[in-house]
């Protein structure tokens, strides 16, 4: 199919798996999170409430959580994990426990993602998984390394544990033919990280691409690093997956730059970060051969050139090196409009306990505050979606 045939506008597909009660939170909750002064005031009131006992949880869990995860455990997600499925969109399960730091923390999220990795196995629905480096190894450590610093003997035993933890999984998602994609997370680690990804894919990436990196195109040298990492891959014969993101961490980013007095790694625009978003998009095409790319974007124009660049290269939409994927509770339209059509989807579904999700949720909620126009157009389509299904009725009424 052509890809000027597919259409965004389709709201009675992109929100078919939610009844009436759903869209109606789903337009308040929306509506909350497009103002950024309560935005500001829920994620501190939160943070304070769990650290005091409040008991917020339920009012949490039947919220925002309900929104944007999938569950508190594994078990909890098969529910969206099938719904998803039956409109041809695979699930990304990520055990979203954030701030742990202990070896006993580390182990547990190791042991959840080789049960994500068991659950995948041969099972369509669940076409990869992903994991964050700093739930694995201790974000100190990370630091460190980043900064050329010499480890103590007792960190560089944390380090050799974590490792070990990473080898684990790898071997058994090479075994379960399962990728497993590393997320990006702040520049002042990613350098550490980007070598453990590199190190870990040509271990295990001679045949297939088992494990994946992620690039965050607000960086201003990831193009860069990207043709780099194809050139190196090539000459060393090993296989490459990337996960393309705009970001994750921008104020944070900008913040630290300005306090310590270097310059800021993000780019000067969001004009740019698209210029480089679509770039990095047409590389990893062009080097389909070698590279799997997830293509994690809301962005409607950028969707519609991966797709359109798709098909002057003569790629086919299932083709099994390209997804597209969304955060789970967002971009509905992309989603499922894309499904529709025949191409490989996802949604990105964090699961974990609520108090331990919280900071995922936070981020959440301040990106898409400050995405420009996030909220209005998810506001938008949810109102049109609600209008469409009233004059349904009426309609049948009448008649």
């Amino acid at each position: 199919m052509p890809f000027k045939e597919v259409s965004f506008s389709d709201t009675e597909k992109a929100f078919s798996a939610k009844d009436d009660k759903a869209l109606k939170k789903s337009t308040w909750l929306f509506k909350l999170m497009g103002k950024p002064l309560l935005v500001k005031i829920f994620s501190k009131l939160t943070l304070f409430s769990f650290k005091i006992g409040l008991p917020i949880k339920g009012a949490i869990k039947a919220t925002i959580f309900n929104q944007f995860c999938g569950g508190e455990s594994l078990d909890e997600t098969q529910i969206a994990i099938k719904k998803l499925k039956h409109s041809r969109v695979g699930s990304i399960l990520d055990y979203s426990v954030e701030g742990k730091d202990t070896a006993e923390d580390f182990d547990k999220t190791k042991n959840e993602i080789l049960k994500i990795i068991g659950l995948a196995k041969g099972n369509p629905a669940i076409p990869y998984t992903c994991l964050k480096l700093t739930g694995i190894l201790a974000h100190s450590i990370l630091e460190k390394i980043n900064a050329k610093e010499k480890l103590s003997p007792e960190e560089q035993t944390q380090y050799d544990a974590s490792i070990k933890r990473l080898d684990e999984i790898f071997q058994q998602a090479s075994i379960c033919k399962i990728p497993v994609y590393i997320d990006a997370e702040e520049t002042w680690i990613q350098e550490a990280i980007d070598g453990i990804a590199e190190q870990m894919m040509k271990k295990y990436n001679h045949e297939a691409a088992v494990v994946l990196t992620t690039l965050q195109m607000y960086r201003w040298d990831r193009l860069e690093y990207l043709n780099r990492l194809i050139e190196n891959a090539r000459k060393e014969k090993y296989f490459i997956g990337i996960k393309l993101v705009r970001g994750a961490y921008l104020e944070r980013e900008n913040l630290r730059a300005k306090e310590m007095g270097y310059k800021s790694p993000m780019q000067t625009s969001k004009e740019n970060t698209d210029i480089d978003f679509d770039k990095a998009v047409a590389v990893c095409l062009e080097n389909v051969d070698l590279i799997t790319l997830c293509a994690g974007t809301h962005n409607e124009a950028s969707t519609m050139y991966l797709i359109g660049k798709m098909e002057e290269l003569k790629i086919d939409k299932d083709n099994p090196h390209v997804y597209f994927s969304q955060l789970y509770g967002m971009s509905d339209h992309i989603t499922f409009n894309l499904a529709d059509a025949g191409y490989n989807v996802t949604k990105y579904l964090p699961y974990g306990p609520v108090k331990s999700v919280v900071p995922y949720l936070i981020r959440r909620a301040q990106e898409n505050t400050a995405i420009s126009g996030q909220m209005g157009r998810e506001l938008k389509l949810i109102i049109e979606e609600k209008n469409r299904r009233q004059h349904s009725m009426l309609l049948k009424a009448g008649n």
